[in-house]
């Protein structure tokens, strides 16, 4: 079982920017992929950035440019850089990790960019 504890949200104005944090109970190397989720209201969750093991990244069309993901082994968290925020980047960010067989979920930290 892995827990992930997401933070760094807040309100924030359009233009600004803010880091998310996902903090993972166990070494972060085990895990083949992690990526970030947002889900604004009334729509469903889609993927926002993701890394795999072998550092491949993948954005979703509507980020590239303006965020980034990482991670750092030492301290087991997963990171979004996200910067020239816009008022549709609004939503609950969701972390996330898989192993092989098996997903696992933050409860989310929600991001509001006031226009």
């Amino acid at each position: 079982q892995v827990q992930l504890v997401e933070s760094g949200g807040g309100l924030v104005q359009a233009g600004g920017s803010l880091r998310l944090s996902c903090a993972a109970s166990r070494n972060i190397f085990s895990f083949n992929h992690m990526g970030w989720y947002r889900q604004a209201p009334g729509k469903a969750r889609e993927l926002v950035a993701s890394v795999t093991s072998g550092d491949s990244t993948n954005y979703a069309d509507s980020v590239k440019g303006r965020f980034a993901i990482s991670r750092d082994a030492t301290k087991n968290t997963i990171y979004l850089q996200m910067n020239s925020l816009k008022s549709e980047d609004t939503g609950v960010y969701y972390c996330n990790v898989a192993e092989v067989f098996q997903s696992y979920w933050g409860r989310g930290t929600q991001v509001t960019v006031s226009s």
